[in-house]
């Protein structure tokens, strides 16, 4: 392997840790839907580099492969993206524990008294 790849697997590799770091420390869904993404681009990047160093021509499977996977990630992004600000609008908050010390009773009882749009 030349050093070119060495460095772009190295970035692969940082890509990964911020991608994962942010899927287990993040409290916002948003910040975990970048985080996931940041974890699609490590993969992408990866397979370009792999791929386009067989035997000194790039493979076009791979890159055909590479931008099928962006325009799924892509898709399943603004599927995301509209789950949460659905989410938000339900509920108001975009988070998955509750910082302000509500336990999920007291949100359950706050619910009742309301319209209820079942």
């Amino acid at each position: 392997m030349s050093a070119q790849v060495l460095v772009w697997l190295v970035v692969a590799a940082g890509l990964v840790g911020l991608g994962v770091y942010g899927v287990l420390v993040a409290g916002h869904l948003l910040r975990k839907l970048l985080a996931l993404n940041l974890l699609g681009a490590a993969v992408f990047l990866v397979m370009v580099v792999l791929g386009s160093h067989v035997h000194g021509t790039p493979d076009p499977v791979t890159q055909a492969m590479v931008l099928t996977g962006i325009v799924v990630a892509v898709s399943a992004s603004a599927f995301g993206l509209a789950l949460l600000l659905a989410l938000y609008r339900a509920s108001g908050a975009a988070v998955l524990d509750a910082e302000d010390g509500t336990d999920d009773e007291a949100v359950a009882d706050a619910g009742e008294g309301g319209d209820d749009r079942r």
